[in-house]
């Protein structure tokens, strides 16, 4: 199992941050490669809420179920992915001072099976990185907005 970790400083409360990732219309804005994300069930926020997703990948355009795995109002979202593309993208939230706050995403995926599979591991392993990092580049970036901020900083 794949494991990559990255934190950032945002500009932002968390509250104000967990309410701009909790809303699903917002998801396509900042998650790498959503072109829609839309529910599926009668919860569209939460613990248990259903998504289809699709995927934006090049030529290449799955269809996925998203399912809110892991809820705390104001701490974490874990999302899991299941279809042709699999894992879990946690996002945590934690208190930085005043106004600002901490984004943790953490992704988990399987790696690639196969004999075929075994040789692109590294190249699967580069590309999950490049996608978590935009991901959560963009996000910062999108809850900095979202706040009418423009406090730009990493750490971890």
């Amino acid at each position: 199992m794949g494991h990559i970790k990255y934190a950032s400083d945002v500009g932002a409360p968390v509250e104000v941050a967990f309410t701009y990732t909790d809303n699903h219309l917002f998801v396509p804005d900042w998650m790498f490669a959503v072109a829609d994300f839309e529910p599926t069930g009668e919860l569209d926020a939460g613990l248990g809420a259903i998504f289809t997703t699709t995927a934006r990948l090049v030529f290449w355009r799955p269809t996925m179920t998203c399912e809110v795995t892991e809820y705390r109002r104001n701490v974490v979202i874990g999302y899991t992915l299941r279809g042709r593309l699999s894992g879990t993208l946690t996002l945590r939230f934690d208190p930085l001072g005043y106004g600002r706050s901490v984004l943790t995403s953490e992704a988990e995926y399987s790696p690639p099976r196969g004999f075929v599979g075994r040789l692109c591991v590294g190249l699967v392993d580069s590309a999950v990185k490049s996608a978590l990092r935009r991901t959560e580049s963009q996000l910062r970036r999108e809850i900095e907005e979202f706040h009418g901020t423009d406090l730009v900083g990493r750490i971890a």
